[in-house]
């Protein structure tokens, strides 16, 4: 089965992840999409297509460069049909519809979407005419694949009216060989409790509470932060890092420095705000299952998709409020023999908890696979 999967960065290490999730269930993946900066792209992909360079935050941008694409990929894959196109968002969504047209039979598509995009959530005429226009596009689609069961909850029923089918994949780490560690270990013990925020940083207001919370504890929790920061977001990324004695960015990282990673530190930041009240209250991220597997304990915020996990699991902390005042009371009672209590209580849980193995793999091909027979 030869799947086409079209993502708005190459680059993304979720987008590594699921090329190599499909690949280990048995497709041939040809990988097509933007890129967000100027190196060329590199994947484990049969074949990738680079459709050129986008930025952040630049919805406008995004959507006439793919409109503009659409011939080049399609020229690109000459007459290599498709058996199923996934379309990681809903500007790839339109390009698959495009792609799927010049093809008889059409390719089966299916709409991976593991954000709600803000314009999506507008009560205006922008966010009803994008909605209108994500409703026509998924009429095509015979699947939806999200991240996070408050994804379907609060948006697509209630909002879309969604009567496709959903195939939760959530953001778990991937194991195929079965290779990976039980669980890190420690964090040798120094007096100093360190909480590790990794991956996408993009939440100002994160950033704010925990360079006060920091400051507050004078030196007894610290922070180390290593992802892509989205530039656009903050005012001066560097700058603001370079000013808190208390938190260090070590860069971006790959799926094999999660381990040496998280041993470093006792907690995971599974907190986010960016578009708060909205996507960040439903998503369930990659730091929570990749901390958790790890051993490092979560601190989630009540009444989030997140927090409902950790609560729900028995395998972290919650605040009813994220404030620095909140957090210094919440550490106050954070002794070595709770935390090792906590540590405890994840090294309990079943693997397959946090870890997406090459049976999962398997399986969502295998439903790829039914749906390509459906359409037959």
């Amino acid at each position: 089965m030869r799947v086409l999967y079209l993502v708005h960065d190459l680059e993304d290490a979720a987008v590594r992840r699921r090329t190599l999730m499909l690949e280990a269930g048995g497709a041939q993946v040809y990988l097509a999409g933007f890129r967000r900066g100027p190196k060329p792209a590199a994947g484990s992909a049969d074949k990738v297509i680079d459709l050129g360079e986008t930025r952040n935050g630049a919805f406008a941008h995004r959507a006439a460069k793919t409109i503009a694409s659409a011939p080049s990929l399609i020229r690109a894959l000459g007459g290599e049909r498709p058996d199923i196109i996934i379309a990681r968002n809903l500007e790839m969504l339109f390009l698959a519809r495009q792609v799927a047209r010049r093809f008889a039979p059409a390719p089966v598509i299916v709409y991976e979407s593991l954000d709600i995009h803000r314009l999506l959530l507008r009560r205006d005429f922008i966010g009803a005419l994008l909605r209108g226009a994500e409703r026509s596009l998924m009429s095509r689609a015979s699947m939806v694949v999200t991240s996070s069961p408050a994804f379907v909850e609060n948006y697509f029923e209630p909002m879309q009216n969604l009567k496709l089918p959903v195939f939760l994949m959530e953001n778990k780490v991937l194991d195929i060989e079965g290779r990976m560690n039980a669980m890190a270990a420690s964090k040798p013990a120094d007096g100093v409790i360190t909480i590790g925020w990794f991956g996408a940083l993009r939440c100002v207001k994160s950033l704010e509470i925990l360079s006060a919370f920091t400051r507050a504890m004078d030196g007894r929790v610290k922070v180390v932060m290593r992802g892509k920061p989205a530039y656009n977001e903050f005012e001066d990324f560097d700058a603001q890092i370079v000013a808190e004695p208390h938190i260090g960015f070590g860069g971006p990282y790959r799926a094999e420095d999660l381990s040496d990673m998280y041993a470093q530190v006792d907690l995971t930041w599974a907190i986010d705000f960016f578009e708060e009240g909205q996507n960040s209250k439903w998503l369930l991220p990659n730091r929570l299952y990749e901390g958790s597997r790890h051993g490092s304990v979560p601190i989630a915020l009540s009444g989030t998709e997140t927090g409902k996990f950790v609560s729900r699991h028995g395998i972290g902390l919650t605040l009813d409020e994220a404030t620095p005042q909140a957090l210094k009371a919440l550490f106050e009672t954070l002794t070595p023999d709770r935390l090792a209590d906590l540590r405890a209580a994840l090294n309990a849980c079943p693997a397959s908890l946090f870890t997406a193995t090459r049976d999962d793999c398997v399986g969502f091909v295998d439903r790829l696979k039914a749906l390509q027979v459906a359409h037959a």
